[in-house]
């Protein structure tokens, strides 16, 4: 396995890595944690990454990579200390696969923006592992959201797909009468299930990327509602539902 043996503020982190990992001298907390332990806090690190990004907060953007890049460190050490590979050899992984996929740009292919090549590589690749399939390696620990998307853009690299926006959006109307139809909660969490995976295809096909757009509809109805909720004050609570919509659309105006 490689190693890093440079003085870099790189080697440096490995080795307050491999201290706090030490089980004689290293702290207690990150020696008792696993694989499965950490993913949660590297899910939130990349959420935290993607919130400093929106803000356009460069100083916490810095923060935030450090904190996600010692969350790869973390992972890689774990794995070190059980034989299988070290940061080292992520960092090679990674190199190759991307000098791999492009090939307009470290080798001689003519065209630099082939994505069809960039596609037929990534076949290539899924074909020598185990699951062949166009959705192998969609992380099932995704959001939800998330994944759906993944899901449809690599069934649609296959051909199969809408050929264009209004039949994503007829299937939205189509399966939105189907969760009006449900006649129980157990076809009520289907059918919704299904309209959403539909509104998703269909911000897909309008170039949208619903995680951003849900993102940000939250970010809305947070601020309308803090807006609406201070200026009822105390007693916000106790009001009836159309004084708060009152609220909401001033809130709205504002």
């Amino acid at each position: 396995m490689g190693d890093l043996s440079e003085d870099t503020p790189l080697s440096r982190l490995l080795t307050v890595m491999a201290r706090l990992r030490d089980p004689d001298t290293g702290c207690p907390w990150d020696v008792a944690q696993t694989f499965g332990s950490i993913a949660p806090y590297t899910i939130e690190e990349a959420y935290e990454v993607a919130d400093a990004c929106e803000t356009g907060d460069m100083a916490a953007l810095r923060d935030e990579l450090g904190d996600l890049l010692f969350q790869v460190v973390f992972h890689a050490r774990m794995a070190e200390e059980q034989g299988a590979f070290a940061f080292a050899d992520v960092a090679t992984a990674i190199a190759d696969k991307m000098e791999r996929r492009h090939p307009h740009v470290f080798g001689d292919h003519p065209n630099r923006n082939d994505h069809a090549q960039w596609e037929a590589i990534k076949a290539s690749e899924r074909a020598g592992k185990t699951d062949p399939s166009a959705l192998a390696g969609v992380a099932g620990a995704l959001p939800a959201l998330m994944r759906a998307e993944k899901l449809q853009k690599r069934a649609a690299r296959t051909g199969f797909d809408w050929p264009d926006p209004q039949g994503a959006l007829d299937k939205i109307h189509e399966e939105l009468a189907e969760v009006a139809a449900a006649t129980n909660e157990a076809e009520r969490t289907d059918e919704i299930g299904d309209l959403l995976f539909a509104v998703v295809n269909y911000a897909r096909k309008l170039g949208i990327e619903p995680e951003a757009a849900l993102r940000g509809a939250n970010a809305k109805f947070e601020r309308r509602f803090r807006h609406a909720e201070q200026a009822g004050g105390d007693g916000f609570v106790g009001l009836p539902l159309d004084a708060k919509e009152a609220l909401w659309q001033a809130a709205k105006r504002a």
